[in-house]
């Protein structure tokens, strides 16, 4: 999911930071980040949430 880190980066968040900010593990962030695992529809929302994006922009071109 490049687009996560990409979002990430233009609110100036570090992953620790959106890894708080969503309720979500350090790990999960980095792992999405890296495209080595997928996200559950609850978790692209608790992260669109934090970024103030759609959840379908964490998605974008992802296929």
């Amino acid at each position: 999911m490049t687009r996560l880190k990409a979002l990430r980066q233009r609110r100036v968040l570090s992953m620790r930071e959106l890894a708080e900010e969503s309720g979500l593990n350090y790990n999960t962030i980095w792992r999405l980040e890296n495209g080595l695992t997928g996200a559950h529809p609850r978790t692209l929302r608790r992260l669109a949430g934090v970024l103030g994006v759609d959840p379908s922009e964490l998605v974008k071109g992802e296929e």
